[in-house]
C-alpha cells in the first residue's frame, strides 16, 4: 500500500491542531469542535482542516467565525510544532458527514419504531 508523505503530514497536522484547539485557543465557541481529517497538497503549502462540532445548525456561523479569527494563531502554533519547510497555509471546512450519519440514525430509529 503506498502511503504518501503528504497522508503522513495530514496525520500529523490533524493531532497537531486537535491538540492545538484543546490546550491553547481560549474561545469558548471552539469547545465543542473535534478535527475529523485533514487534506494536505502534494507540495505540502496547502491544508483543508475538516471540523464537526456539537451544537445546533445556528452556532455554526460563530464556529466558523471563531476558526478564522484563530487561524493565523493555529498557523503560528503548527509552525513552532511541525518541523516543514514551509507551514501550510491552513484553510478549515464543516465536515457534514456526522449530520448525513445522525439523520440515517434517526431515520432507522424511526423505521424500527413503526415496525
Amino acid at each position: 500500500m503506498d502511503y504518501k508523505r503528504a497522508d503522513r503530514v495530514a496525520d500529523l497536522l490533524q493531532r497537531t491542531v486537535a491538540e492545538i484547539l484543546l490546550r491553547r485557543v481560549r474561545d469558548p465557541r471552539l469547545g465543542k469542535l473535534t478535527v475529523t481529517g485533514v487534506e494536505v497538497s502534494a507540495d505540502l503549502r496547502y491544508a483543508k482542516i475538516f471540523y464537526c462540532f456539537v451544537g445546533t445548525p445556528e452556532e455554526r456561523p460563530q464556529v466558523a467565525k471563531a476558526l478564522e479569527k484563530a487561524r493565523a494563531f493555529i498557523r503560528r502554533e503548527i509552525g513552532q510544532r511541525v518541523e516543514l519547510r514551509y507551514v501550510p497555509d491552513i484553510q478549515f471546512f464543516y465536515d457534514a458527514s456526522f449530520d448525513y450519519g445522525e439523520k440515517i440514525e434517526r431515520l432507522l430509529h424511526r423505521i424500527h419504531e413503526e415496525s
